[in-house]
């Protein structure tokens, strides 16, 4: 593969300030995109960077989604400092802004200041498959480029309740984040990750929770018995869980928000809050971007299409990070990047065929984690298994979770039988989030459910969970 600075740039001519032609543009300043630009702008490539607002510099994750949401996560959890819980959210608030703020302008210098990067914010629109239009406010700059990455993540998606988009107390998770004021009554829609984290934390923070779930049960890519343990977990915390619920309609009634919903039954109900948060998944962003001057498919939810090395239908333009609708992690995103600049200045081997063993995390107290299968997923597979389910609490080993105060949770492993290889496990357990990533990395290079069994871990540590765990596997 050949290096970008080695190339010449498309020859559209630059009339003064209104034209910029580079060697590399990246729409969106996520994790994959900016730390691609950093990396060619380092190796001599001229490069734009374009991000349509100077509050998401540096991207979804320090601005509106993990920093934010695990910080204020943290503070739930360790905030026994005798403040009424609105003062609490509020100070854990102005903290999040505050690291926020202080990330953000980090992002920004660490491109602002390589000489070969010009940072633009503004809305790009494809004009042709090699040139951005770009405009902000009466303002407008045509970006020419040889090579283009698409990173503009995805949004808050918001299906047709009626009501939904009209109620002036929903919010999406990214409105929520920007308040420095807790709810006191908390209606929340949705039952996975987003949902869960946030339901947990506003009520760790005293707020009253319901969460309203249309499936059958919440979380329901995990097992029934995690689920089961991860409900008693957020029902004991204060959380009022609803699952089987089909939201028929939200109204403003009175300085609050009346939802209405039917349950298993068909039976008319109702939950009332001064606050809904809508967390019924997220859509790629790639409305506006005028990806069909350019030649570029989406998928049916509006994902960009790319091959294994995340390239688009047209070749010389990438779509990297939730923006191509893979697994909505930044570690995901950071990977892509690896894959991009393997094809742009490596050999071109690196693609997202290569990747094993990738980890999940959910921030509630205690953490779930998962590497791998679930035991349902496993049994699908036909292949004859041994599996592990252990309480923490029962589990005299591995004190660590009694010293810090919490030792609720289950940890669970399956294991093909024959091979003993380590299929998935599941932790949801104090520290869950670090740990799983010993059991990714053991997975990636091979090493069997016995090795991690008789493995030497530090005393008192979370990993010595492995020696009980992998212990106690059988048949199943």
């Amino acid at each position: 593969m050949t290096d970008l600075a080695d190339e010449p740039t498309t020859s559209l001519p630059v009339d003064r300030d209104r034209d910029l032609a580079v060697d590399l543009a990246v729409v969106g300043f996520g994790k994959g995109g900016k730390t691609l630009a950093a990396t060619m702008a380092r190796r001599g490539a001229r490069v734009a960077m374009i991000e349509q607002s100077d509050r998401m510099y540096g991207g979804t994750c320090i601005n509106i989604g993990c920093v934010p949401t695990k910080a204020l996560v943290h503070d739930a959890e360790s905030g026994a400092d005798g403040l009424p819980g609105p003062d609490r959210y509020r100070r854990a608030a102005e903290r999040t802004g505050a690291l926020t703020t202080l990330l953000r302008g980090k992002n920004f210098a660490m491109l602002d200041t390589l000489d070969t990067v010009t940072v633009i914010t503004g809305t790009a629109t494809f004009a042709d498959p090699h040139t951005l239009v770009v405009t902000a406010g009466d303002d407008t700059l045509r970006v020419t480029a040889r090579t283009v990455v698409v990173n503009t993540g995805a949004d808050p998606e918001l299906p047709p309740v009626p009501g939904l988009r009209e109620s002036a107390r929903v919010v999406t998770s990214t409105q929520l984040l920007a308040r420095t004021e807790r709810p006191d009554e908390l209606v929340v829609l949705g039952g996975g990750y987003v949902a869960v984290e946030f339901a947990a934390m506003h009520a760790a923070f005293g707020a009253r929770v319901t969460l309203l779930a249309r499936g059958p049960r919440i979380l329901r890519a995990e097992d029934d018995d995690v689920v089961a343990t991860a409900t008693e977990i957020l029902t004991t915390a204060g959380v009022t869980i609803r699952t089987g619920a089909t939201v028929t309609g939200i109204e403003d009634v009175d300085g609050a928000a009346v939802v209405t919903w039917t349950d298993r039954a068909g039976d008319p109900q109702t939950a009332r809050g001064d606050t809904v948060l809508a967390a019924l998944g997220r859509r790629p962003h790639t409305a506006g971007l005028g990806l069909g001057a350019a030649g570029i498919k989406t998928d049916e939810r509006g994902a960009v299409v790319v091959d294994e090395h995340l390239r688009t239908t047209q070749p010389h333009v990438y779509a990297i990070g939730d923006v191509n609708g893979g697994p909505q992690y930044t570690y995901v995103s950071l990977d892509d990047y690896r894959v991009v600049l393997d094809h742009l200045t490596g050999e071109g081997r690196r693609t997202t065929t290569d990747r094993r063993a990738v980890a999940s995390a959910l921030f509630m107290t205690p953490p779930l984690a998962r590497v791998g299968l679930t035991e349902a997923e496993a049994r699908a597979t036909g292949r004859p298994l041994k599996v592990a389910t252990r309480k923490v609490a029962d589990m005299a080993t591995v004190p660590r979770a009694r010293i810090v105060h919490d030792p609720r949770g289950v940890m669970k492993a399956v294991v093909d039988a024959e091979t003993d290889e380590i299929l998935g496990v599941t932790m949801l357990s104090h520290d869950a989030h670090e740990t799983i990533n010993t059991v990714a990395l053991a997975m990636r290079h091979g090493v069997t459910a016995s090795e991690m069994r008789d493995e030497i871990y530090t005393h008192p540590s979370m990993t010595e969970a492995f020696n009980d765990l992998f212990a106690n596997l059988r048949p199943a």
